[in-house]
Parts: structure tokens; sequence; C-alpha cells
């Protein structure tokens, strides 16, 4: 029988985002949907958010990420990616969570944008209201 790498497949979401992310031991490479962490996401802030869960833990350079990600925008995906590493994170190692729940990178943000309704603008705006 061959003996196979361990992998932890976890899923982070943010707004209309979707990732899943495989976190194996490395060197410290990470590709999204097939291309380099500084290709897909050129800023720094982003690649710097996206990192904060492995910085955390000091393990930059411990685990090669893989993320498969898509829906949303650039920033949603960089919230999503950020959260299946800290949930893949914590697959690997169980002592690995409370330092992750208190620098705030477990919880998953629900916030979504609100549907438009019926008869009005936007999900809230009205037509001016006229009097006379």
């Amino acid at each position: 029988m061959a003996t196979t790498k361990k992998n932890n497949i976890t899923v982070g979401r943010r707004k209309a985002s979707v990732a899943r992310v495989f976190l194996q031991k490395g060197s410290g490479k990470i590709t999204i949907n097939g291309k380099d962490l500084k290709d897909y996401f050129p800023l720094q802030f982003m690649q710097d958010g996206l990192l904060t869960p492995l910085r955390v833990l000091d393990k930059e350079t411990t685990y090669d990420v893989r993320v498969n990600v898509n829906g949303g925008g650039i920033k949603g995906q960089t919230d999503a990616i950020r959260l299946g590493i800290a949930r893949a994170l914590v697959l690997e190692d169980a002592e690995n969570k409370p330092a992750l729940r208190a620098a705030r990178l477990m919880t998953r943000d629900a916030r979504v944008v609100e549907r438009k309704k019926t008869g009005l603008r936007g999900a809230r705006k009205r037509e001016q209201y006229s009097k006379r």
C-alpha cells in the first residue's frame, strides 16, 4: 500500500465567495486557482490579510496551501481564504484554536448584501415623497 500525504481540506466563506483550502506540510508555497499568490492578489494588503492565520502561529514556511476560490469580489475571496486557512490549521492541530480565536480568525462574517425589495430603488431607498 502506497503512503499518501495528509491533506487537510476545509471551506471558508464570505459574502458570495467560497474557498476550498488544501493544507499540507511543505515549504510555504501558496497557490490560488492555479496561480501564485502574488499573481492572483497583486495588492500587498490582501496578501497580508490572507497570510494572517499563518503569521499568528509563526508557520508561514511550514505549510503549502492550495486554494480553489470562486464567487464574489477580491475582498470577499481574501476573507474566505483566510477563514479556510484558519480552519485547516485547527484541523492540523487543535492546540492552534485558542491563538486563532484570540486573533478573531475563527468566526465567519455572515454579513451579506440585502436583497432589493419590489417597489423600491434598492434594499431600502424609496421614491421621494411629494405632499402636493
